[in-house]
């Protein structure tokens, strides 16, 4: 059966909990996802329990923010199956470190132009491990400023080329040194959907340096072209595929589901045998 591989929860920058997630993908005919939640591997532990009550396979992950200084450009990278967790913890505390304070910047500018007030956006992100821009348009929306989460209002305040924005830099780190500690802590690093956010260079120069283990190919943001061409790449560079609809329930940017997205039998197979491919490799040069 297909696998989503890209799903978010409460914990980060999603309005559905764990449970529900679970149940969702149930219900979708969904066997296999990950949780990758942004800067937090909190669920990963509790969704393995509920899955396995549910008879679904949840593959621990977590989707890391990262800064493309030579671009400008934010990134996220995306690791999977760490054998060791733990070495996460202190990137992940970093970052959202860093969030928390950009977000409580961002809100204080909002809160001179319109009606809301910080503990209304803390209460809208009740669950969360940090402030993300969908709880301060969620507060927004709660006070009638905006019919929705992703609207003309949206843009105007996160949007870069908008001229009213309120963004403010965060420090995150470099997309190699994130990859870096990804495969410190024994997992799998993937370049999350290079074609949406505006990274193919940064993509093409990752994998020149071998650092990738894969990239996130099928994505609700790609067009069909763009998907071919992802698709590819991975090819010719001997890289993973990986599919999913980076689910975040009411936060998410467009109309989806668990599943409208997926990552192919042959694709997931590839993933979970590919620490002992590595290992296979590895041990042959040696010799």
């Amino acid at each position: 059966m297909p696998a989503d591989l890209h799903c978010h929860t409460k914990l980060s920058d999603s309005s559905m909990g764990i449970d529900d997630l679970i149940v969702l993908a149930q219900k979708r005919g969904i066997t296999t996802i990950a949780i990758t939640d942004r800067d937090c591997q909190a669920g990963t532990v509790r969704g393995k329990i509920i899955g396995e009550r549910r008879g679904i396979t949840v593959i621990p992950g977590v989707e890391i923010s990262a800064y493309d200084s030579k671009r400008n450009k934010y990134v996220e990278i995306l690791g999977y199956l760490c054998d060791s967790p733990d070495r996460l913890e202190g990137l992940c505390h970093r970052n959202v470190v860093q969030r928390k304070k950009a977000s409580q910047l961002m809100t204080l500018k909002i809160a001179r132009k319109y009606p809301i007030t910080p503990e209304l956006v803390l209460k809208c992100a009740t669950g969360s491990t940090a402030v993300f821009e969908q709880h301060i348009m969620h507060a927004l929306l709660e006070c009638g400023m905006t019919d929705r989460i992703y609207g003309d209002l949206y843009y105007e305040l996160f949007s870069p080329e908008s001229p009213e924005n309120v963004l403010v830099k965060v420090g995150y780190p470099e997309p190699s040194e994130v990859i870096e500690a990804i495969h410190e802590a024994g997992g799998i690093a993937v370049l999350a959907h290079p074609a949406a956010s505006d990274c193919m260079e940064l993509m093409e120069e990752l994998a020149e340096k071998g650092e990738l283990d894969g990239i996130e190919v099928n994505h609700p943001e790609n067009t069909d072209e763009q998907q071919e061409t992802l698709k590819k790449f991975a090819k010719s560079k001997g890289l993973l595929s990986i599919g999913g609809t980076d689910f975040k329930g009411m936060y998410s940017k467009k109309t989806i589901s668990i599943g409208d997205c997926v990552t192919s039998d042959a694709d997931l197979k590839a993933l979970m045998s590919y620490k002992t491919k590595m290992k296979k490799k590895k041990t042959a040069t040696e010799k």
